[in-house]
């Protein structure tokens, strides 16, 4: 079984990608890769293109999850955890879940 590759879009601090790098996490930005002002759409497609799970903090993939194939959405509120609280529940999740959990699924944190 796979392991959930993770990339942020840009609503998410860099500092959670960072994070989860240094606890050995993969996981790319949007800054990283270069995507940087994408539509919502290209987002969740360059994340489904490249076999990642989205973490985001943007209501709008939660209406895009019902209309569109994707490799998983992690949702959060933008005001419910700081970055370190935010860096240790996906670090749970990353723990106990397998890419293959994530097909079209949403989780929210």
């Amino acid at each position: 079984m796979a392991k959930i590759t993770f990339y942020t879009n840009e609503s998410v601090n860099v500092a959670v990608a960072e994070g989860l790098k240094r606890r050995g996490i993969k996981i790319l930005s949007a800054r990283e890769t270069g995507n940087l002002g994408l539509s919502d759409e290209e987002q969740l497609e360059y994340a489904k293109k490249n076999n990642f799970v989205i973490i985001t903090h943007d209501d709008d993939f939660l209406t895009m999850a019902t209309r569109f194939d994707h490799r998983g959405i992690v949702y959060v509120h933008q005001q419910k955890y700081g970055v370190g609280d935010l860096i240790r529940k996906l670090k749970l999740l990353w723990d106990v879940a397998e890419q293959e959990d994530f097909r079209n699924h949403v989780e929210f944190l």
